[in-house]
């Protein structure tokens, strides 16, 4: 299914006020949700500002884009130069390593070396952190593919917000983060009023700000309101490579390892050191199939002192072993 983006008159140049053109440069397999609240914020604000915004889509090769959910919308342009006032909104997905050409990162290092300012949706933050664009920044990226990115890019700071803003480089979590973000700029460049009666018209109740975190509370998330069990279990989420033995849990908390014992029984139908090792396990698929790293730095990077150990734990929960896990990741992506 191919897509013919309808623009408002400004992209046409037939409009009054513009204050700001937008580039959205869609990567393939990119996610339309991130990609659609951020167009659909800049349409409704030129509903209320006599056309303050412009945009246009652009892509490698110019033709056409296809997003995560199968639909092609067609490109307005290639990488070509762009004014010096353009904003660049980098649109990823899934697979986001393989949408990210060598051609597409010189073309963001070109235009970054010209002052263009760029956003990041979803988890295209990874192509701006590839291109250096990032280094010695604070940034965001889904909570998906924060180990990841961690591991791959340390020069940069990367946060758990929803959005980040730092200087002429955005950044958001994915999903609905684009509305908070664009809603920020338009509040910016238009003022609050604007940007209010956006949200209203996207009954978009709750803005968030960049101090709000992309993922559920460790209360909310469990389903378990105990602060000492939330307390124990923010522990494990923070010592991945190197796991507190649930003694030592136990006592930063002020209790027993049998009351910690009990305490997870209740709530969570596990032991500690069951629940410990889930944790260490879902990290360690994430770095499978995000990463290049080789299966005995994954095994060291969640406290797995033997490839062997790994394999057998990773093969218990998952029902396969981590190298099938990544050839079949591979696979699919190729598909």
């Amino acid at each position: 299914m191919t897509t013919t983006p309808q623009h408002s008159a400004v992209n046409d140049g037939r409009g009054r006020g513009t204050c700001r053109h937008f580039v959205f440069v869609l990567m393939n397999d990119f996610t339309m949700l991130s990609f659609a609240g951020a167009i659909e914020s800049l349409r409704l604000a030129n509903r209320f500002s006599e056309g303050a915004y412009s945009w246009d889509l652009a892509g490698d090769g110019g033709e056409e884009a296809t997003c995560s959910s199968g639909i092609t919308y067609r490109l307005d342009r290639d990488l070509d130069e762009l004014n010096r006032d353009d904003t660049v909104v980098l649109c990823g997905g899934v697979n986001v390593q393989a949408a990210t050409s060598k051609r597409l990162l010189n073309w963001l290092r070109r235009e970054a070396r010209r002052g263009v300012s760029m956003a990041a949706l979803c988890t295209a933050s990874y192509s701006l952190a590839k291109a250096g664009l990032l280094d010695g920044k604070k940034a965001t990226i889904h909570w998906e593919n924060q180990d990841s990115f961690a591991e791959e890019f340390e020069e940069v700071e990367l946060t758990k917000s929803v959005f980040v803003v730092d200087g002429n480089r955005m950044s958001t979590a994915g999903g609905t983060s684009s509305i908070d973000l664009m809603l920020q700029l338009i509040a910016s460049d238009l003022g609050e009023d604007v940007a209010n009666t956006v949200a209203d018209q996207q009954i978009y109740s709750s803005i968030r700000t960049d101090q709000d975190q992309q993922r559920l509370s460790i209360p909310t998330r469990i389903g378990v309101r105990h602060p000492k069990l939330s307390r124990v279990i923010q522990m494990m989420e923070a010592n991945i490579e190197e796991p507190i033995s649930p003694s030592l849990l136990a006592k930063e908390v002020g209790m027993s390892t049998r009351q910690l014992e009990r305490l997870f029984r209740r709530y969570l139908n596990r032991s500690p050191k069951r629940y410990y090792m889930e944790i260490r396990l879902q990290k360690a698929r994430n770095l499978l199939m995000q990463t290049d790293m080789s299966v005995i730095n994954v095994a060291l990077a969640c406290g797995f002192a033997s490839p062997s150990h790994f394999s057998k734990c990773y093969r218990a929960h998952y029902d396969t072993t981590p190298y099938r896990e990544r050839g079949s990741h591979a696979a699919r992506a190729l598909n």
